[in-house]
């Protein structure tokens, strides 16, 4: 069996409140075989996430709930499950306790530096609607190691606070509807190969 490459891009697409619109409308408009790995980090804490239920209806690709030491593969949606810490490891997820238990929790930051840290292939933070500013810590990180980094348009978002949080952080690339931000992805994507 061939070895899966391991080198391939990776989008973390992080989000919270009104972000389920945000995903949906991304997904709808990805294709199957850009030979990317969509993985959605929505910042909850304690409440089960359904992402893994709801989405398979509005994109092609296999959507999983990420479990433990999970291969992290292309044209792959992968979800991070709550109360967890998301990082990445030789090619493979590795789920920790959450480190900030109370308070808003910082999962996107976390894992978008885990990104920066040890994953060899092209990084894109796509940062949406929620609440707090999770994830702008780690913007200049990802545009230091050459990714992009893509803030959705605010007038497009239910809740711009993370957006705005993102475009304030003076580490974004592009400020983009998800139906644009779903292009610029498709544009990186094809100039990868």
């Amino acid at each position: 069996m061939a070895l899966l490459k391991k080198n391939f891009p990776i989008v973390c697409v992080g989000g919270s409140a009104g972000g389920l619109d945000a995903y949906i409308r991304l997904l709808q408009n990805l294709p199957d075989n850009m030979d990317v790995a969509i993985v959605i980090v929505n910042h909850i804490r304690t409440m089960p996430t359904h992402l893994h239920e709801i989405l398979p209806s509005y994109t092609p690709m296999p959507v999983e709930l990420i479990s433990e030491h999970l291969l992290i593969k292309p044209n792959h949606v992968f979800i991070i499950p709550e109360n967890r810490d998301l990082h990445v490891k030789n090619g493979k997820f590795e789920l920790k306790p959450i480190s900030k238990p109370k308070g808003w929790p910082d999962v996107i930051t976390v894992f978008l530096s885990s990104l920066s840290r040890y994953w060899d292939g092209k990084l894109i933070a796509v940062i949406v609607s929620g609440f707090d500013g999770d994830g702008s810590a780690a913007l200049c990180e990802i545009k230091e190691v050459g990714g992009i980094t893509i803030a959705q348009k605010l007038s497009t978002a239910s809740q711009p606070d993370m957006p705005e949080s993102a475009i304030a952080s003076g580490c974004i690339d592009f400020v983009l509807s998800p139906e644009d931000i779903a292009k610029e992805i498709i544009k990186i994507a094809r100039a990868e190969d």
